[in-house]
């Protein structure tokens, strides 16, 4: 589980954020529409934001790791919805964070070492929220990837139903053959489907989510059961719970309507899940299945960075054209890997494909962090 997430609408004026924690910060309110960047200081123990207090529209925090730790910064609304988040803020670096707040009470985190609740603080927005202009591209592009995430989520249910029922059944060859094809469609639209925070634990938390008071449940659960005894015979309540929370889930993700920030934040999530979990072999480390993710991921940006092409387009037709260079080098090197109608396993890798990999991402990632701040002009 990485709480990277492709932002959710908040409702306007209807937020109260409970058990608030120390993230220190100024008091004066802010401009979110009209000054600077808002400042916030991480390390390891702190995190320090510069103001408490701004008004509603697009806001841009300027994330500053000192720590000696990687970090990560969110914007909680009620029920820990994630409003915007950047990940992979290693020690020294300062990245940013655009995102649309509406009017309410929300929190923010900064997580040193990228787990558990964060060290968070209030966030008071007021005003009127101020939009990306609705022009037709824009329009045109949520309404596009909204169909994407249907056919995913749809796709998603269906093989989730398949892999449940083989592993009811302790069918542990069709199991794991089922569980990255089933996974396959929760990591496309992985920022949409772990927006909602009580449920992404249970679908996709791995085993520290133990360390956190929570149950070791869900996917990971079940591929550690498979790929380290291999007798699932008693995982049938595990597996009937998981399919009730996909079902959750794909009922959310195909009721919400999502903004163009959204989705340019969206892309660029799910490269940094690539980075940060894919790459190191820390998401399916029993599996080893992680190319598969590292696909999905790859394939579920592509389409968040495709719905808005005509806007980008129009408005910046030299980075569309990076981003379509930068995307053919990373399908080019992961292809090299393929294993007939799959993946090769992690762990068949060598430490120098690895970081070929790794290197082709963090290219591609450089031109996707851009397309937020073309969206919002």
């Amino acid at each position: 589980m990485r709480t990277t997430r492709l932002v959710v609408p908040a409702v306007a004026g209807a937020l109260a954020v409970a058990g608030l924690t120390g993230c220190g910060g100024g008091d004066d309110k802010q401009d979110a529409k009209t000054d600077g960047p808002i400042a916030v200081k991480a390390s390891d123990t702190t995190c320090e934001v510069g103001t408490t207090e701004i008004e509603a529209g697009q806001v841009t925090f300027a994330v500053t790791n000192s720590g000696s730790k990687v970090n990560e910064f969110y914007v909680y609304a009620a029920g820990d919805r994630v409003m915007g988040e950047v990940e992979n803020i290693a020690p020294g670096l300062t990245r940013e964070l655009r995102v649309e707040l509406p009017a309410g009470t929300y929190e923010t985190a900064c997580k040193p070492g990228m787990s558990g609740r964060g060290i968070r603080g209030a966030l008071k927005v007021s005003g009127t929220a101020a939009t990306v202009a609705p022009d037709a591209a824009l329009s045109q592009a949520t309404a596009s990837y909204q169909r994407y995430v249907q056919s995913q989520t749809a796709a998603l249910l269906t093989r989730t139903e398949e892999f449940v029922a083989a592993v009811k059944a302790n069918d542990v060859p069709k199991a794991k053959a089922l569980y990255p094809v089933a996974r396959t469609y929760w990591e496309r639209i992985e920022p949409v489907a772990e927006s909602f925070g009580d449920l992404d634990p249970k679908i996709d938390g791995r085993e520290e989510v133990v360390e956190e008071g929570m149950e070791f449940t869900g996917f990971h659960r079940i591929e550690k059961d498979l790929w380290t005894t291999g007798d699932v015979s008693k995982d049938g309540p595990i597996a009937d719970q998981l399919l009730t929370d996909v079902k959750a889930i794909v009922a959310r993700a195909n009721a919400e309507r999502l903004t163009p920030l959204q989705l340019a934040n969206g892309a660029k999530a799910l490269l940094d899940e690539v980075a940060s979990g894919k790459i190191t072999g820390e998401e399916e480390r029993y599996s080893h299945t992680d190319l598969w993710d590292f696909n999905a991921n790859l394939e579920g940006s592509k389409a968040a960075v495709a719905a808005l092409r005509p806007a980008l387009e129009q408005r910046s037709p030299d980075l569309v054209a990076q981003l379509d260079r930068e995307f053919a080098t990373v399908e080019n090197v992961l292809g090299r890997h393929r294993a007939g109608d799959g993946w090769k396993l992690h762990t068949d890798l060598s430490k120098a494909e690895l970081k070929e990999l790794s290197d082709s991402i963090n290219a591609l990632a450089e031109p996707i962090s851009k397309v937020a701040a073309v969206v919002a002009r």
